[in-house]
């Protein structure tokens, strides 16, 4: 976010950062097949997707670099950030492939959502045909009749049983979507944001990954 360095520039002294577009192999940011709003329109700067949190295998990536950065900038404390690291990072492994031997025993990898779409990384690791409303986090608020036409479609013809909408969604468009298609809806977090509630209970990126992990053994077969 731009807004970062803006903040990062009113500092008196430098500060040690990490940038998580740094630690991964990054993805121009476009349009999924479908989509048609005032975005699509007309020539554009290219813009990197910058959601590289959503795949397990980044944030395996992203983890060992601020492992590498508070060793640096705190050596005397390093032994102790390197086995907190290694915990944490094992746990990433076992969810990214707990989420690989889900997709390997399902036959329509299709993802239908009804909202924007912050999950390209997500999509990229576990080869997943993703459809959406809105692009990443897109300032449209209406998609046009013919995405909403197109996803319609998209639902009824692969017999898919679920729409997804994201976090902070009033999920209007993707329940749009699901009563004409006769599906249901379910939350699908890109661990963006949190709520209130979701912070008081201890939500964290782990619980957060296999909620959605659990919400995909019921929509996906």
């Amino acid at each position: 976010d731009t807004w970062v360095d803006d903040l990062l520039a009113s500092f008196d002294e430098p500060v040690n950062t990490v940038k998580m577009m740094d630690c991964v192999e990054v993805y121009e940011e476009e349009l999924l097949e479908g989509m048609q709003t005032e975005e699509s329109t007309g020539t554009q700067e290219t813009e990197y997707d910058e959601h590289v949190w959503t795949s397990p295998k980044n944030a395996v990536l992203i983890s060992r670099a601020i492992e590498k950065n508070l060793c640096d900038i705190d050596p005397e404390n390093a032994a102790s950030y390197q086995e907190n690291a290694s915990a944490y990072i094992a746990q990433l492994e076992m969810l990214d492939q707990n989420f690989r031997d889900f997709f390997a025993g399902v036959s329509n990898k299709t993802m239908v959502f009804g909202d924007r779409f912050p999950f390209r990384y997500f999509a990229e690791e576990y080869g997943l045909d993703c459809f959406a409303a809105f692009p990443g986090c897109s300032s449209e608020t209406e998609p046009s009749v013919a995405t909403i036409a197109f996803l319609t479609d998209k639902v009824k013809s692969e017999n898919i049983t679920t729409v997804f909408y994201i976090e902070f969604s009033n999920h209007q468009v993707a329940d749009s979507i699901a009563e004409a298609a006769g599906a249901k809806t379910a939350l699908f977090h890109s661990c963006h944001n949190v709520s209130e509630q979701e912070q008081r209970d201890g939500a964290t990126y782990l619980s957060l990954m296999e909620q959605n992990l659990n919400t995909l053994k019921e929509a996906l077969h």
